[in-house]
């Protein structure tokens, strides 16, 4: 269930982007409410457009943190941890590859992205970046409030404020949403986070405490 999981968000996950790299140019936008957008941009940086670093160290470390989380998840599929746990890590780690995914392969297989042209696939190897460098494809905007701060407020007064202005993708919503169900329902299970698969043994102890107690 858990690989389902991983598989079914990706697909998800580069189907939208795909379709939105090769149908629209950069920065098009596509109205759908007030409140909710399509908006093409692309980052170099990790969820939610943020910048920290070399791109390349970024992306090593995105690897890392990946495989152990991965490592971890099959530990406690071993334990037979609670299901919905298993789900939350499936979700964090299918939407930290589908990232990963644009970085190492999207600017080996894509032109490069315009405000003029929407982009199309070229042959393996020769596109905007090489391995680890190309950029993560966003599209997804909710300008749930749009206003003006008043005048009387210092250095912002009069100028435009949106609420929830970050754009966003499919995979960082599996994050958000993955991370933000972790701390509300499985705090026990993360105060607990470890990679040794020995919890037999410590049951086994305690009960021979136990026991020598009632002797």
């Amino acid at each position: 269930m858990a690989i389902f999981i991983i598989i079914a968000i990706l697909l998800i996950d580069q189907i939208i982007k795909i379709w939105v790299k090769t149908n629209m140019t950069l920065h098009e936008s596509i109205y759908i409410t007030d409140w909710f957008r399509i908006c093409f941009i692309e980052n170099n940086g990790m969820a939610y457009g943020m910048e920290i670093g070399s791109k390349a160290v970024l992306s090593i470390f995105r690897i890392i943190l990946i495989g152990a989380i991965g490592y971890y998840m099959y530990l406690q599929i071993k334990k037979k941890a609670r299901f919905g746990y298993i789900v939350c890590l499936a979700m964090v780690i299918a939407g930290a590859l589908g990232n990963i995914f644009d970085c190492m392969f999207y600017g080996l297989i894509f032109n490069a992205s315009s405000d003029f042209y929407t982009s199309y696939f070229v042959p393996f190897g020769t596109g905007y970046a090489p391995f680890l460098m190309g950029k993560v494809v966003d599209m997804f905007y909710f300008p749930l409030i749009v206003t003006t701060w008043p005048q009387w407020i210092p250095f912002v007064g009069g100028e435009e404020f949106i609420f929830f202005s970050p754009i966003f993708n499919f995979a960082d919503a599996s994050i958000s949403v993955g991370f933000v169900l972790l701390m509300l329902f499985y705090r026990t299970e993360l105060s607990h986070i470890t990679f040794k698969n020995q919890p037999a043994e410590i049951v086994d102890n305690k009960d021979d405490k136990e026991t020598e107690h009632e002797e």
